[in-house]
Parts: C-alpha cells; sequence; structure tokens
C-alpha cells in the first residue's frame, strides 16, 4: 500500500511537471509556445543537427514524453504508432494495426495526419480508419477502442486530448456528431454527448475558471462550445463563428481566438456537370465522381443519401458556406447568477473579416501579438487587445503552401513551409524574417519545443536540432 501511494505521488508529480511539456498537438493546451530557451535560429542537414532518424510515411506531428517521442505512421495497408528516443533517436518499437477500412478524405488529409497524446509515459492514437489505441511505454498494448465508420467526407483531423485522466475525441461529422471521454486506464467510454456541429476539423482545449470544474472548448462549423470534462454536459455555445474551422481555437487566461472561414460567392453546379457528368443527365453518380470529397461528402450524407448530387443538393450545401472568413478574440466570463455550474458569459472583443480561404494553420499568441499565416507565405500580426493589423507581408525566400502551425519561443517564430522550408522570425508586431532553413523535404507536421531544441518531422525523416546542450 506504501508503495502504491508513492507511484501515485510519483506519477502526480510527473504530470504536473509535464503539464508545460510538449505532451499533445501543439504543445501546452495547444498554444503553440513553449518557455524553454537556447532553440537555434539557423539549423539544417549539417548544422545544429543533433540527429535524423528515417520514418515511414505520415502527417502527424511529434508529441513528446520525458525521454522518448511518439509519432503515428500509415504504411502498406498498416497503421503503425512509434517511438524514439529522445536522446539519440533511435527507434525503440513500433506497432501496428491493420487498417479496416478507407474513409473519404481531402488531398491535405491522411490515414495518419492526426498527432497523439502522451500522459508522459504511455501513448493514446487516434486513427480515423481504426479508432483509439493505447501503447505502455514499452510498447505493449493497454487497450483497443474500434470507433466509426465516420461521415466527415473530408477526413477527421481534430487530435485527443487529455482532460485528467479522461481522453477527449470530438466526433464533428455530417451525420451523429458527438464529444466523447475515455477512461485512460481501459479505454472504457465515459461518457458520450451528441452535438449539432458538423464536418470540424479543429482540436479542442480545456479552460477552468477559478472556482469551476474543467471545461472543453470546441470550435467548430459556426459556433463555439463548452462541455464539462467529467460529465460531457453542455454549458454554453456560442453562435458567429465562420462555418468551416480548421484551425485549432488558443486561449490566453479569459480569452479564446479562434479562425475560420467562409466562401464569398456560390460555385455553380454547372462547373461540376462539366467536369463529371459523364452521360450527361444533369446529375452526378459515385461511379461519375469517384473519390472528389465534396461531392461524396453532399451525395451520402445530404437530402436522402442515396450518393446522387444533384443541383438542389449542391447549392444547399453550397449555401451553408456562405459567410465571410473571421478571426475572433472572445471573454469567457463567469456568471454571477449560475456559482453552482461552470457557465459563463461570453463576449465578442474584436473581429476582424477578410477574404482568408483554406488557412489550415492554427493562429499563434506570443507576447500579445497574433499571427495569421497562410498559403504563399503571407503572414499577420495582430496587436491581440484590439485586433488592429499591425504588419501585414509575405515571407519572402518561403511563399509555398502552410499546412503545419506556428511555434514559438525566446522571442522567435518557427514556420514550416509544405516545401520543408522552415523560417524564423522575430515574434513581434513589426516582425522580421531571421532566418530561412531549407530542409528539402515535404513537411506538414506542427514541430515541437522543449528544453531548448526543435522535433520536425518531414516526408521523410524526424530530426533533433539543438546547439549541442544535452537533457
Amino acid at each position: 500500500m506504501k508503495w502504491r501511494h508513492l507511484r501515485i505521488a510519483l506519477l502526480l508529480s510527473v504530470s504536473a511537471a509535464g503539464a508545460e511539456e510538449w505532451t499533445r498537438f501543439r504543445g501546452p493546451n495547444g498554444s503553440g509556445v513553449s518557455n524553454d530557451t537556447g532553440f537555434p535560429t539557423e539549423f539544417g542537414k549539417d548544422k545544429n543537427l543533433l540527429w535524423r532518424t528515417p520514418v515511414r510515411p505520415g502527417k502527424s506531428s511529434p508529441v513528446l514524453a520525458r525521454d522518448r517521442i511518439f509519432l503515428t505512421a500509415y504504411e502498406n495497408g498498416k497503421l503503425f504508432t512509434q517511438c524514439f528516443g529522445r536522446e539519440t533517436g533511435k527507434l525503440l518499437w513500433e506497432r501496428w494495426v491493420d487498417r479496416p477500412r478507407t474513409e473519404s478524405t481531402e488531398g491535405l488529409n491522411h490515414p495518419a495526419a492526426i498527432t497523439a497524446v502522451t500522459d508522459g509515459e504511455n501513448v493514446y492514437a487516434f486513427f480515423m480508419d481504426y479508432g483509439l489505441i493505447s501503447y505502455d511505454p514499452e510498447g505493449n498494448i493497454r487497450w483497443k477502442a474500434p470507433l466509426g465508420p465516420f461521415s466527415n467526407s473530408m477526413g477527421h483531423s481534430s487530435s485527443p486530448i487529455l482532460a485528467g485522466d479522461n481522453i477527449i475525441l470530438v466526433i464533428d461529422q455530417a451525420l451523429d456528431s458527438y464529444i466523447a471521454a475515455f477512461d485512460c486506464r481501459n479505454g472504457q467510454v465515459r461518457w458520450k454527448t451528441p452535438r449539432k456541429e458538423i464536418d470540424g476539423w479543429a482540436t479542442p482545449l480545456v479552460y477552468q475558471a477559478a472556482g469551476t470544474a474543467p471545461l472543453v472548448l470546441t470550435a467548430s462549423s459556426g459556433q463555439l462550445g463548452a462541455h464539462r470534462a467529467d460529465n460531457g454536459k453542455r454549458v454554453w455555445s456560442q453562435a458567429g463563428l465562420s462555418p468551416v474551422i480548421v484551425a485549432s481555437p488558443i486561449l490566453e487566461r479569459d480569452t479564446l481566438f479562434t479562425f475560420g472561414y467562409g466562401f464569398d460567392s456560390m460555385s455553380p453546379f454547372s462547373e461540376q456537370l462539366q467536369k463529371f457528368d459523364k452521360n450527361h443527365d444533369g446529375k452526378l453518380s459515385p461511379d461519375e465522381y469517384g473519390n472528389d470529397p465534396d461531392l461524396i461528402g453532399i451525395g451520402q450524407f445530404s437530402g436522402n443519401k442515396d450518393g446522387i448530387v444533384t443541383k438542389e443538393k449542391w447549392d444547399e450545401r453550397q449555401r451553408t458556406t456562405l459567410a465571410p472568413s473571421s478571426l475572433l478574440a472572445i471573454r469567457l466570463e463567469r456568471d454571477p447568477g449560475a456559482p453552482a455550474e461552470p457557465l459563463m458569459q461570453t463576449r465578442e472583443l474584436w473581429r476582424y473579416q477578410k477574404s482568408f480561404i483554406g488557412v489550415v494553420p492554427s493562429p499563434l499568441l506570443y507576447d500579445g501579438v497574433l499571427f495569421l499565416l497562410k498559403n504563399g507565405g503571407l503572414l499577420t500580426s495582430f496587436v491581440a487587445e484590439t485586433g488592429k493589423v499591425a504588419k501585414a507581408g509575405r515571407i519572402t525566400g518561403a511563399l509555398g503552401g502552410y499546412s503545419a502551425s506556428p511555434v514559438a519561443a525566446e522571442g522567435k517564430l518557427f514556420l514550416a513551409s509544405e516545401e520543408g522550408k522552415v523560417t524564423v522570425l522575430k515574434a513581434a508586431r513589426d516582425w522580421q524574417v531571421i532566418a530561412i532553413n531549407d530542409l528539402a523535404e515535404g513537411c506538414y507536421a506542427t514541430p515541437a519545443l522543449s528544453r531548448g531544441h526543435i522535433y520536425l518531422r518531414t516526408s521523410e525523416a524526424l530530426y533533433r536540432f539543438g546547439t549541442g546542450r544535452r537533457e
């Protein structure tokens, strides 16, 4: 009994110490910010490289346990969870499950695009084509929780998070959306709450006001939501977000920042007919539109769900995305009239609307400045308090596409392009490029920052960059 109490105390100590570690997508509570120091500015295959390890194909981001790194991958019909040593980069183990089905996905998505989460020892991986699976530090299966199939035409991308001793999953899809909590110890469902949101892709975060129970905050298809972490009860919602939410929200004390995009006009159905209507009957069948994710979503999950896409179905789905693209700041305030529940009042502080389309990277807040990155290397900085644009410009020398989200530490901003160019900038309102490090390998995963080291996954390898200081 004495040893059991000591072990519990040690685990709690590790959990508290690891609260600021990079254990989930975008690190501490999804902020993308590390408080550590000593990160290199210039790095590459021949500079400040501590090690480079080949990896299997995948787009998930690295997460860090005390002495280990976890990734997911997909190859030859198998869904892999991989474990590497932080000090050496050596592959310690990899385990796999067969891919039981093939979910429809958008081109940028991938069977191993969803980032795992770790409690500092064990790892919890979610695959859209399988479900949840957990391994211990030595690679032994702790439990499996098969889930799905799902009805998200672009494929899921919301990563699991930890909230206490629960694994939280947000499954926003065309049919039967829900948020659920799974027991970290055995994978059993502790609660499952239906949601009205459809086709969301953002990863949630945890919020706890003084004197209240912790909440899981979600951003998806036009609205914010808040669920109690202990029982899943929805305690508030706020409408007004843009209809397409890919970027994950971020939180600074009691202020939430979220970005979503919409479309200014409807795309005519005639363009789809011209492209796909082989028999010229004025409608599209599955054998005509094939793997097109937009048409799959409309045909299989709209109207009578017969797979046929008509002008009426197309126009109705288009109308749901007619809205401006918006970056919002929302204040969360305690409701004095509901002391027994963690109910909040939400107050919009400011809103910035412009034609930002298809933005995948999540915003980042650092030292009072909010950054938003879009394809073409267009970076905009905002005064976080007011929403005023401080600077907008292109990152000369790194003008490609961007899927990885920005991360920051030590007064520096790190941006990884899909071409493998990692730009380091001065993280300020008047941001300035310090260095562009070209790895010449595809990069879709968000870097992890810890203890002065940069962990970066490309299409070919996992890297650890640093100045040589050992952990």
